[in-house]
């Protein structure tokens, strides 16, 4: 009897062998899950910390993907307790250990549900919830080798939520368990029975290893990725954020010589105008008027600075119209009319510009000259001066030179005599190198001064013929 019922199962395990050869087909199944799974789940950096693949349906979060492969993982689970129940009932009808077989199999069922519900740490209650698993297939596989079927999804969870080490030996001991049951019920000696579980094990474990260690490398590159782009954007900002503090001091410093030019050198005016008045009122009170005269005409001009500053800050001489031949007259009349006779500015062009001068370096010679006029007036003690302004093919020159008491020209640039207030100077030298021209000045005490400024000209492509 029990030779009989041997050699059905001898059959059986030679089927059961057979299936194990062919287990590499459901194996690629769960090798082709593990690799994404592994990498959607992102559960651990180490793999001691993997999760279940019980579990795997618990843990896919929002990814499509990852739900649709633990679902798969799943059917294919159930697919092969299936397929190994029904092989065993149509070879093995009506035995007395068949109730035990569909008791064993449903158990298995709902133990495998179970997972999710129990999370995909490697807890004590999971790692209890794996040997209960593990023994009760176990237990079919004695019964019935056909249920060795279902050792690769039992290896993949094992890999998922074991340790490295623990997780190999539990493949081993399982691989083992197979083929020691499987020679045990066989009528003979099959080789197939002893290599084919072994490498298929080997092969499950391999995929496995190296799906997961690529999730594990994918998740650094991304968290390097991420790390990367963080730092390009705070770099980005920070460079944003100097860009604005440049923009706002280099803002400061045209306004500052800006009104250092115009309005400053009106407001000195006048006052020296007005203290003249007063103190020639009682003396000479049609020269006081004129003095009045003048500090009025003055501080018009002043207004319509302002007013022009509000509106586009370019020199309300420029905005007249006539460019900037007829402001550098017109500043020249000016300076000598307010001097009264103490200093008198003539204004000399030589050439003619090829095309009009950008407004950026019309406004800025006309600032340089005023400038130098009025350190001319303030501080050379000069009687006479002299503004010229020569039109080149490249460029342009604004030469403005007085017959004053001069002074050292150190190798570093004038530097202010104590006492003496005000940046003209230095005014002057940072206008002529925002626009990228050169600035030159040569004096010697008792030699007067000149103040040379060369500014490029923009090149302009020649017309095809």
């Amino acid at each position: 009897m029990e030779h009989r019922s041997g050699s059905p199962e001898a059959a059986e395990g030679s089927g059961a062998g057979a299936g194990s050869s062919r287990i590499s087909r459901p194996e690629a199944e769960g090798s082709g899950i593990s690799g994404p799974k592994a990498e959607s789940s992102g559960i651990s950096r180490s793999e001691a910390e993997s999760s279940g693949l019980a579990g795997i349906s618990g843990t896919s979060g929002s990814d499509p993907d990852a739900r649709w492969l633990a679902l798969l993982m799943h059917a294919a689970f159930f697919l092969l307790l299936g397929a190994s129940l029904t092989r065993f009932l149509m070879r093995h009808p009506g035995e007395a250990r068949t109730p035990w077989i569909i008791a064993l199999s449903i158990t298995l069922a709902v133990l495998y549900l179970l997972g999710p519900v129990l999370g995909s740490r490697p807890t004590p209650r999971r790692l209890t919830w794996l040997g209960v698993l593990v023994l009760v297939w176990m237990v079919l596989v004695v019964l019935a080798p056909s249920f060795a079927w279902c050792a690769v999804p039992l290896f993949y969870t094992g890999l998922r939520i074991l340790p490295p080490r623990a997780a190999l030996a539990l493949v081993a001991l399982l691989t083992a368990f197979v083929v020691a049951a499987q020679l045990r019920l066989a009528t003979g000696f099959d080789p197939n029975l002893v290599l084919a579980p072994p490498a298929v094990a080997a092969v499950a474990t391999a995929v496995f290893v190296h799906m997961q260690r690529q999730a594990v490398r994918q998740r650094e590159l991304a968290a390097r990725q991420r790390e990367l782009i963080d730092d390009l954007l705070r770099t980005r900002r920070e460079l944003a954020a100097t860009e604005r503090r440049e923009g706002t001091l280099a803002e400061r410093q045209r306004l500052s010589m800006e009104i250092h030019d115009t309005l400053a050198q009106g407001l000195s005016s006048q006052q020296m105008l007005l203290q003249a008045a007063d103190r020639t009122w009682s003396a000479d009170p049609d020269a006081a008027r004129r003095h009045v005269r003048t500090a009025t005409g003055i501080a018009e001009r002043n207004l319509a600075e302002a007013r022009r500053f509000v509106h586009d800050l370019a020199p309300a001489d420029l905005a007249e119209g006539g460019g900037l031949e007829a402001a550098l007259h017109a500043l020249a009349a000016r300076e000598s009319a307010q001097a009264a006779g103490a200093l008198t500015v003539h204004c000399h062009v030589e050439g003619t510009p090829h095309a009009p001068l950008p407004d950026r370096v019309q406004s800025a010679l006309l600032r340089i000259a005023q400038g130098a006029l009025a350190n001319v007036r303030e501080h050379s003690g000069a009687t006479a001066a002299g503004l010229t302004l020569t039109h080149l093919d490249d460029r342009v020159v604004l030469d403005v030179g007085d017959n004053g008491h001069g002074f050292t020209v150190e190798p570093g640039g004038p530097r202010p005599t104590a006492g003496v207030r005000g940046h003209g100077l230095p005014a002057i030298r940072a206008r002529v190198h925002q626009l990228g021209g050169t600035l030159t000045i040569e004096s010697a005490p008792g030699e007067g001064t000149v103040l040379s400024a060369e500014v490029p000209l923009p090149t302009t492509p020649e017309e095809p013929a």
